[in-house]
Parts: C-alpha cells; sequence; structure tokens
C-alpha cells in the first residue's frame, strides 16, 4: 500500500503546498488508486492543475482526494524517479571508480616490485664493479636486464605439439611485460593518469626493440573485447591486411593461429613491414581472456614470395591483451606491443621512426585502447554524430579515407601501381593504376568503369622547425592558400555521374571560400571527421545562377600540439552532395610525422635524390640559425611531409593528366614552402608572442601608433595608462586586450595587417592567414551596408562607431558585438601620415 505524507499547516504567504494542509496527518492511497496515478504519470510526469482536475472527474476512485494531496503525490513521485536515477548513476561510477582504484593499486604493485627490482640489480652491480672491469660490468648488467626471446625453429613450428609449446611460452612471457617487470616501463609523456584520462600508457626503456603498454576500463564484455582487437585491420590504420592461414584448438579450450599481416609504409622513402605470428587465445583461472602473440622465425613463412617481396619482415616480441572482467560489468584490460621494427632498411634520417616507442604507443598501443573506449559510448548511445549517420558508417568512411591514401603512398605492384617517372629535380613521383577499382559492393553502378585508371602524383620531404600539428592545422583552415579548386573541381566531375562528367566540367568560378560541416569526432577529439563546401558558380550564361559547389569528405587528426610521437593527417576525396554510403573515394592529401632527433643527427641531411627540404634555404631571420639550437625550446626539431594526389583519368589522356599532376603538385610543394617560412617559430622576441609580417612596421611601433591614434580620437587610454610601464607591456596588453582589435590597410580592397589575439579569435585565423581575409568579407549584408555608409563620416572624422551587429568568422561562423569603434592610425605624430584603419570590437561572442 502506497502512503503520502502531507502536511498541513496554516499560512498566509501560499508559498509552499504543505502549509495548506493539516500537520501531521496522513493520506493513504489505495493499490488501485496508486495505478491510476502512475498510468497518469507515466504520459505526464507534471499535470497542470486543469489535467489534475480532470483526473478527479474522469477516476471515481480518486474522488475523495484533494487536488492538492495529488499535487503532492506528483511531486514526491517526481523526486523518487530522480533520486532512483542520481543512486544508479552513482552506483555505476562507484564501479567504474572501484574498478579503476583496483587497476590502480596493481599499477602500483607493479611499480614497487619494479623499484625492488632495480635496488637489487643497482647493489648487484656495485659489488660486481669490485671485482671485474667497468665494461664486462656494463655488458652483463645489460644483458641482464633485456628480455630475451628465443628464436623458435620452423620445425617445432609445424606440428601442433611444438606450436603449444611455443604459445604457452610466449603466454608467459606476455604475462610478465603486462603485470610483472620483464620490461621496464616509464610513463608516456604528457599522458598522466587521472580520473578522466583514457587510461594509463608506458613506453619501454632499455630494453631489447621497441614497445608501449596501456591499461584501462572500458565498458565492454571480454569476449566482446577480443573480437575487437582481433580484428586488427578495423582499427589499426597503418594494417593493410590480416590472414588467417591455420587455425586449430589447444588442448586447454584455447585456440592457436597462424597469422600473416602485411602494414603499411608510414611514407615514400621505407619500404612497408610484414609480420608472420602466432596468436594464442585462453582463459586464465581466475576468469580472464587473454589473447598473446609473437613472431614465427623463418623469412620464407607466410605467403609466396612474389606477393611479399615490397615487404621487410619484421619481428614482434610476445605482445597482447590480457582481459579482465569487472563485478557490475566492464572490462579491464592490458595491453603490451613489444616490436623490432628493422630500422637499417630505411634511410638514416627516418630511424628515429622506427626506434622510438613513442611511436608505436600512438599507432597501435593507444589506438588500440582508445577504438575500444570509443565502441564502448557508441554502443552506451553517449556518441551523437551528424547528418543522422550511424557510427559503423562513419568508421568506415573515415578507413577508407585512410586506407586509400595509404595505398596511394605505398603503390603496391599486387594493386596494380607502377611506377611511370619519378622527377628527380622535383622528387615528384608519378605512379599510375589502371585496373584501379573504385566500384562498391553494394552498388556496383557507382563504379567508375569508364575510367583508364588513376594516377597519383606524390613526394616525402623533411622539414625544419615546422610544428606537424600547426601546419595541418593551417592546411586544413586555409586550403584556399595552397588548393587549386579547379583541379578539385576536375577531380569531383569525373567521380560524378551525370551530364556534366569527365572529361570534363563546365566552366565554374570558385569564390575561394570553404564551409566545414562535421560530421563526427573521437572521443578525446584526435580525429575529426567532416564535410568541406567549396562555393562555386558556373560561368554558363544558361545556369548563371546555378550552385557548382564541391563538396569533400574529408579526416583530419593529429591537432593536438602536445601529443607526444603522433603524426598529422589530413586526407580528403571528393564525394557526391547527397553523400552516400557507398560512394567511391579518390584519397589525397598530407601527413606530417614528427621525428626524434639524437644528439649526432644535427648534421644529418637527406639525400638530394630522395627528399626536399623546405626550409634549410628560406631565409626566416634569426630563427634559422640551428647553431647552439636547445631541442626543449622546439629548436631542430624535424618532421617528415609526405604529400600524395590522385587524379581518375581516361587512357587517351593519360599524359596531360601526368603533367597536370605533376605541376599541381609542385605548387603545392611551392605553397608549404611559404607556409613553413611563415609558422616556424621565430624565437627572436619569445617574451612577445605575435609575431608581424616583414611588410609591417615593427610590432612595437605599430602597437604605439594604435594607441596613440585612439587616445587622440576618443579622449581615452586604450589601454590603461597604469599598465604602461614599458614598449614590451604595451605590445602584450594590447595583444591580450579582452575587444578583438584589427587593423587594415587603407586599399581599394581593405585587407587585415594585424590583429591581437582576440581578433584572430575571433576571425578563427592566424597571423600567417590573416592579410588574404577583406574586410567585407567578415561582415554581413547590413554590415557592410552600415560600414559603407559611415566610411565617408570615418576617413573625414577619423572615427567612427559602428552599432551593435554581426559579423563572420573565417570558418562561417556568426559573431555577435555590442558595437565596433573604427580609428584611423598615424604613423608617429603626423596627422597626416594614416598607416591603416584600426576597428575595435566591443563584447563579441559566438551566436
Amino acid at each position: 500500500m502506497a502512503m503520502a505524507v502531507v502536511q498541513h499547516r496554516e499560512s498566509s504567504s501560499g508559498s509552499s503546498i504543505n502549509k495548506h494542509l493539516d500537520n501531521g496527518k496522513y493520506v493513504r492511497y489505495t493499490t488501485e488508486q496508486v495505478e491510476a496515478l502512475e498510468r497518469v504519470y507515466a504520459e505526464c510526469p507534471k499535470p497542470s492543475s486543469m489535467r489534475r482536475q480532470q483526473l478527479i472527474r474522469e477516476c471515481p476512485i480518486l474522488s475523495n482526494i484533494e487536488p492538492k494531496q495529488i499535487k503532492v503525490w506528483f511531486q514526491n513521485r517526481r523526486c523518487r524517479e530522480k533520486q532512483r536515477k542520481e543512486a544508479s548513476r552513482l552506483q555505476t561510477v562507484n564501479r567504474k571508480l572501484s574498478a579503476m582504484n583496483k587497476l590502480l593499486m596493481e599499477e602500483n604493485d607493479r611499480l614497487q616490485k619494479q623499484v625492488s627490482q632495480l635496488v637489487c640489480e643497482n647493489g648487484y652491480m656495485r659489488q660486481q664493479l669490485h671485482t671485474v672491469s667497468a665494461s664486462a660490468a656494463t655488458t652483463d648488467a645489460s644483458c641482464d636486464s633485456v628480455v630475451t626471446t628465443p628464436q623458435h625453429s620452423l620445425r617445432d613450428a609445424n606440428n601442433p605439439a611444438g606450436l603449444l609449446s611455443i604459445a604457452e611460452e610466449t603466454l608467459a612471457e606476455f604475462l610478465s611485460k603486462a603485470t610483472g617487470t620483464a620490461v621496464d616501463w616509464v610513463q608516456m609523456p604528457g599522458m598522466k593518469p587521472g580520473p578522466d584520462s583514457v587510461g594509463i600508457f608506458a613506453i619501454s626503456q632499455g630494453c631489447s626493440g621497441v614497445a608501449a603498454r596501456a591499461c584501462g576500463l572500458v565498458s565492454l564484455e571480454p569476449t566482446k573485447i577480443a573480437e575487437i582487437l582481433k580484428d586488427r585491420t578495423s582499427w589499426f590504420r597503418d594494417c593493410r591486411s590480416l590472414e588467417v592461414f591455420t587455425m586449430f584448438p589447444a588442448g586447454n579450450g584455447g585456440t592457436i593461429e597462424l597469422v600473416y599481416t602485411q602494414t603499411y609504409a608510414p611514407t615514400t622513402l621505407a619500404p612497408a613491414r610484414d609480420f608472420w605470428t602466432l596468436r594464442y587465445t585462453t582463459n586464465l583461472e581466475n576468469g580472464s581472456l587473454v589473447v598473446c602473440e609473437r613472431s614465427l622465425s623463418g623469412s620464407g613463412a607466410g605467403p609466396d614470395s612474389a606477393s611479399a617481396a615490397q615487404f621487410v619482415r619484421g619481428e614482434m616480441l610476445p605482445s597482447g591483451y590480457l582481459i579482465r572482467p569487472c563485478e557490475g560489468g566492464g572490462s579491464i584490460i592490458h595491453i603490451v606491443d613489444h616490436l623490432k621494427l628493422e630500422a637499417w632498411s630505411v634511410p638514416e634520417v627516418l630511424r628515429p621512426l622506427y626506434e622510438s616507442s613513442k611511436v608505436v604507443a600512438q599507432k597501435v598501443t593507444i589506438a588500440a585502447l582508445r577504438y575500444i573506449r570509443q565502441i564502448a559510448q557508441e554502443t552506451s548511445g553517449e556518441v551523437v554524430y551528424s547528418l543522422g549517420r550511424q557510427p559503423a558508417v562513419l568508421r568506415t568512411f573515415s578507413q577508407r579515407l585512410i586506407r586509400g591514401f595509404n595505398d596511394a603512398v605505398n603503390g603496391f605492384n599486387d594493386d596494380g601501381w607502377s611506377i611511370v617517372t619519378v622527377d628527380s629535380s622535383e622528387d615528384v613521383t608519378i605512379a599510375i593504376n589502371s585496373g584501379k577499382n573504385l566500384s562498391t559492393i553494394a552498388n556496383p553502378a557507382n563504379s567508375l568503369a569508364f575510367l583508364g585508371g588513376v594516377l597519383c602524383a606524390k613526394a616525402s620531404m623533411l622539414l625544419q622547425n615546422v610544428p606537424p600539428a600547426v601546419l595541418v592545422r593551417f592546411l586544413r583552415e586555409h586550403r584556399s592558400e595552397w588548393a587549386d579548386f579547379n583541379v578539385d573541381g576536375y577531380t569531383a566531375s569525373a567521380l560524378k555521374a551525370g551530364s556534366y562528367a569527365y572529361p570534363g566540367m563546365r566552366p565554374t568560378r570558385f569564390t575561394g571560400s570553404q564551409i566545414i560541416m562535421p560530421l563526427g569526432h573521437t572521443i578525446v577529439h584526435e580525429e575529426l571527421l567532416e564535410v568541406v563546401r567549396l562555393e562555386g558558380h558556373s560561368l554558363a550564361q544558361e545556369d548563371a545562377f546555378l550552385s557548382r559547389d564541391i563538396h569533400l569528405l574529408q579526416i583530419c587528426s593529429g591537432v593536438d600540439d602536445n601529443a607526444v610521437g603522433a603524426c598529422s593527417e589530413l586526407v580528403f576525396a571528393p564525394i557526391d552532395e547527397m553523400f552516400p554510403d557507398d560512394a567511391p573515394l579518390l584519397p589525397s592529401g598530407f601527413r606530417i610525422i614528427p621525428l626524434e632527433s639524437k644528439p649526432s643527427d644535427s648534421k644529418d641531411a637527406l639525400p638530394a635524390h630522395r627528399t626536399l627540404d623546405l626550409t634549410s634555404s628560406l631565409e626566416v631571420g634569426p630563427a634559422t640559425s640551428l647553431t647552439g639550437g636547445d631541442p626543449s625550446s622546439g629548436q631542430n626539431a624535424r618532421s617528415l611531409l609526405t604529400i600524395a594526389f590522385q587524379f581518375p583519368f581516361e587512357s587517351s589522356l593519360q599524359d596531360n593528366v601526368a603533367t597536370m599532376a605533376r605541376q599541381y603538385v609542385r605548387s603545392v610543394i611551392s605553397s608549404v614552402q611559404r607556409v613553413a617560412m611563415a609558422i616556424s617559430p621565430s624565437g627572436s622576441s619569445p617574451g612577445i608572442g605575435p609575431k608581424l609580417s616583414q611588410s609591417s612596421p615593427e610590432a612595437l611601433t605599430l602597437a604605439n601608433w594604435i594607441c596613440q591614434s585612439y587616445s587622440y580620437y576618443m579622449g581615452s587610454e586604450l589601454v590603461r595608462s597604469d599598465n604602461l610601464g614599458g614598449g614590451d607591456s604595451l605590445l602584450k596588453n594590447l595583444w591580450h586586450h579582452q575587444d578583438a582589435i584589427l587593423c587594415c590597410s587603407l586599399k581599394s580592397l581593405p585587407v587585415f595587417i594585424f590583429a591581437n589575439q582576440a581578433g584572430l579569435d575571433m576571425l578563427e585565423t592566424t597571423l600567417v592567414a590573416l592579410q588574404d581575409i577583406t574586410l567585407d568579407k567578415i561582415f554581413d549584408e547590413s554590415g557592410r551596408k552600415a560600414l559603407f555608409t559611415d566610411f565617408a563620416k570615418l576617413m573625414q572624422e577619423g572615427f567612427g562607431c559602428l552599432p551593435s551587429g554581426l559579423c563572420m568568422s573565417t570558418m562561417g561562423r556568426h559573431v555577435s558585438f555590442d558595437q565596433a569603434v573604427a580609428w584611423k592610425v598615424h604613423a608617429s605624430e603626423d596627422i597626416n601620415s594614416v598607416h591603416c584603419l584600426a576597428f575595435s570590437f566591443v563584447n563579441w561572442s559566438f551566436v
């Protein structure tokens, strides 16, 4: 029997429903009354007064209950529902925190064991130093600290008994790495564990090969996690193929598989890798599920030698996944990846890429845990995507974009690629694929059967002192700085079935603007999937008013400056505006890979016939001096840029398309040269921050002109006088001013030449790209009219004010402001010398 306690008290205020009822009176509800009220609550948890009156009239069993009592019942019912939901949420949080606490305690125990082991080894080494030579002691100690990996003969791998023995050894060694002290693990730089982190990440130190380790809590069952992780092609972007050649049950209920895996090379300058491994899946006595793997010896093992000719055989030391179920659901997962990538097979300058545990951690270990967590959040409905697309569809698009780009970069012979020519002066490689199949299984009608094939122009080059994250952000946000939209239009028209299809499109004028429409992102925003619309209009008179916009499906990753060892990518492909799920894709793009330089690498250089250093010959000022650079400050930082662009062609036009592709890639390289020179850290005035272009006056001088001119016209200080402690502080205060301050040139088409930090944030741009933005582009129609109306008055009187309104950022977002103040900026104290116009947008915010 349900019961509601209602207190009746006299009160004249009428603010509380309880005060209208007699004190201490209990109202008892029958089961039928509660059921009637529950039915109404299910339809409307908060009924109005009229609805409650109607309820009393329609339900005779409620006729003896006052309306105020029914109101109190609904209030209590809503309160109980809220408490129930909060209790359920807290129980879920408690289970997660308990599991994470258990994980951290185990990690702490492992670290304590590691400390004890190191103390013992240290004592042993001290003792040995008294009896043997230092060199011999060092050699013995290093050998003792390395995890030994026995080589297994092909004889053992050819019989089940031998394979089971290898599998058990692999399991023991893997568990000693995952939960023991077999490897000296150190925390991954820049990724501290915490309640909001994806997991706990560590990399190896001083062991054979490169290794990475991750552990975290995932709200999926162990069998589901194992199923996902074993399908390496679904989450490991560099995995080209994984084929299970043999599978048979082990005696303890597990399974043993012989697996052949091919991985892509990240650049055109290195060969791809393949692995011939044994994979062992079993359950432990404590209920944990283990999937462990290691390489089998023998270079001839695996598929036929012809298909493996373009690969260098890598070695996988005992690695795998330990998955333990948690009470109340979910799992704790430990991931270990331990590899030998045969760095000898790549140019000297690229070897840090193959000898870095940080790179393995970012590309394999962390990627696996993030993917599992992404799937878990999508399963629980926590992730919302745009345009009504299902998460699985968007993941497939992301995989197809990266896979298509990797195929173009590697150009495997068994895919039909063949090298046409290499331009030694520009290092642009032209490859063709006459049998390229862009049809889709779901809809063969979307195939490009009329094409002669696909041509790829690609190049790799070394960058000096260019942050990869900054460069990829610039390439994404300012496409017009490096891309020819007509080339995008050519590729798009070839992929679009219709009256204006290949071999040409209608003459089109592109405005140079782009609109980025996000589709989805991963849980920590390390990867963005989006549709880019390039605005264009037909030049044909009969359809001059028809839109000829181009749509690109684009993926951008590595935009986080603090992600150690992560590469940055911008990959895109033309797509129909209807965006079908089975649309054919022809990806092109950029990949920037940071290289960890060794102290002796500062004088190394890539061979002239293989690479192109974009910045070594550019005059950037004092920052280009590489002598005495401090690696910790970002100087002497190297990265490798790989560019690959694909173009469809008809057989009769192959030479013409090849010429066009080569010229286009050269123009892109030239554009990247300019961008790299601009964004390379100047280092001349690290305390100031902003760096003006060489065509502008010095930053300090311009800041003085802006503030002095403002005081002359407005009669007040732009920056408070008590803050003017010196020239540097003036520029710093102007740079950090809360209002968006922008300066534009006095030309027939005014362009911006300076903006403070708030101005850059408002326009969503950088100082580099600022000079390509015209004044009229940031205002809407009404704003332009107001500006043009007051422009003559502004030039005559020297200042003016625009009322509140809207302007627009370079990303197409609307910005509201309370007032815009404009004034002429005079050079020095000469009132007749006008250098530029300044604008101050007061109290701006994104709409």
